[in-house]
Parts: structure tokens; sequence; C-alpha cells
């Protein structure tokens, strides 16, 4: 089964006519899980062309007005759109106050039912398809980085398979991990089942580094991090130490350091509008199989 990717937004906190808010939307199956919904993201699912009702879950990162100010437009279209699903949300500490507030401050005429969930590093939750991780970051307010791992899968190795000529319930067991018994001859599961190991993506916004980017980052698939800074510019370096901010480099050294196969670039800041070339040139040279990231693009792995 593929997880598709779509980047509704892959701004800085200013938005430019190019890159709208922090936003990323992961599917897997029946789930859309949202990540951060800056301003603006509403429009951006429109774009898109994605039904913005499909949302299960909301990721929340940290509540920095770029990557959460069009929660309060997405609980009102939803209400308005009979949304009959509890939308889940997760976030750091101070997110249930958050969210109080939020309905405290927008007079919203119907309401739809959450379920709001503050949460610090370990498993954020578990389905029988795949687990959500997350761990701490480096902000000037709680914030937080997650990974999606999918399940490990038993696959049936089908050339034994027909040469054996097993069919129907027995394939079934097999694809349980379960040893099968034929005319009194025990087959266990594994001469004839192999496993194939989950993907994973880790998805890294607003931080200086920090030893857990490391070990949430550790066999990503896919690394989707921040990149605001230039680490090669005049005081680059500098600038993103004070800001809690990684630049292009350092989003490269913890692509390579943390043994993932690719790297993409978002959280772009307006002062590269005009050449965003060098950002990847410097990511590239430390880990080459990087990309930098457009609004409503979309990928699957």
């Amino acid at each position: 089964m593929k997880i598709k990717i779509t980047f509704l937004g892959t701004g800085q906190a200013i938005p430019t006519a190019k890159r709208n808010h922090s936003a990323i939307l992961l599917n897997y199956k029946d789930e859309n899980i949202l990540i951060d919904c800056g301003e603006g993201t509403q429009r951006q699912f429109k774009k898109a062309k994605l039904n913005m009702c499909k949302i299960t879950r909301l990721l929340i990162t940290h509540w920095h007005g770029d990557h959460i100010l069009g929660i309060p437009g997405m609980l009102q279209t939803l209400a308005l759109n009979n949304y009959s699903k509890t939308l889940k949300i997760y976030g750091p500490k101070g997110t249930k106050k958050f969210i109080d507030l939020m309905y405290e401050l927008f007079v919203h005429k119907e309401k739809i039912k959450i379920e709001v969930n503050e949460i610090s590093s370990g498993t954020v939750f578990k389905t029988k398809d795949f687990t959500i991780e997350s761990q701490p970051m480096l902000h000037n307010t709680p914030c937080l980085a997650y990974s999606f791992i999918e399940n490990n899968k038993i696959r049936i190795n089908k050339e034994k398979l027909k040469k054996l000529k097993l069919k129907g319930k027995i394939i079934a067991e097999l694809a349980k991990g379960k040893d099968i018994t034929i005319n009194n001859k025990k087959i266990k599961a594994s001469q004839l089942t192999y496993k194939e190991k989950g993907k994973k993506i880790t998805i890294v916004l607003d931080t200086k580094i920090n030893p857990n980017i490391y070990k949430i980052s550790k066999d990503s698939d896919l690394l989707i991090c921040e990149s605001t800074f230039l680490g090669n510019s005049e005081n680059g370096e500098k600038l993103a130490k004070e800001y809690f901010h990684l630049t292009a480099k350092q989003a490269a050294q913890i692509a390579k350091i943390s043994n993932s196969k690719k790297l993409i670039l978002t959280h772009i800041s307006q002062r590269y509008q005009a050449n965003e070339k060098p950002i990847l040139q410097e990511a590239k040279k430390v880990f080459k199989n990087t990309k930098i990231v457009n609004d409503l693009e979309k990928l699957e792995i």
C-alpha cells in the first residue's frame, strides 16, 4: 500500500505568492493525517483537489501562528459540511488550552466532535497498520517532531507456494505467520514467507539541532525537514541558532547521520524566494538524495 504525501504549505513565517504556511497531508488507506494547519490551508486543499472532510487526525508540531492559524477555519468548514467523524488532535503541552481558546475567540455556529491529546515523546498512537511516534524538539516553544512507521508485513513466496500447490485458507494462515500441516507433514511459515519492512516517514519542523532529531529520524525512508537558513551564507548558522531553526547543511547532516534514504527540504524562508538554488546546492554537498519541495507537490512511497 502506497503512502501518499501532499505538501499543502512549504513556506516559513511569512508566506509568499509561491509558498503558503506549513501544512502536510499524509494519506494511508483510510487515514488522512494533517500535520500542522497554517493560514490558508483550506484553499490549498481546494487547489490540490482534496476533500478536507476526509481528515481523520491533526498532528500539531507547535503553536506558532504559521503552523496553526488555519485551524479555526478548518473546524468551521468541517462543521458546516456535517463532518461526522471525531477529529483526533495531537500536540505538545498547552494544546488543550489553545483549542479551547480558539472556540472562545471565534464564533462557531456549529461544532464538531474533537478529541484532544497532549503528548511528549514515544508512541502517539497505534493502529493495526502503523504507529505514530514523537520526540520533543528544541524550539522557543514546546515543539514535536513526528514519525509515521508502517508495520512490517509478512509476504508469501509465490514460487514456493506454486510448487506445493497450496490454495485457499492455508494461504491465509501462512500470511498470519502460522505454521501449517499438509498430509501429516508440518510446514513452517518461515519456509514459505519473508518479512517486508514497513516504510518510515519523519517530519521535523522548527527546531535547532538536538539529539532527539537523530533518534526520531533514524532509518527513515523519507525525512521531511525544515531548512530555514543557508548555513554557508553570512551569519546563517548564527541566525539559525538564535531563532531555533536549521540550515540546509544541518538538515542534510541529519539525513546522513540518521541513515535516511531521501531528504525533502521545506519551511523555506521568504528571504530566498528570488533564488532558492543555493539551498539545494548546500544540502546536496552533504546528502545527494535531496529535493526542495513546492506547494501542492505530491509524492508516493
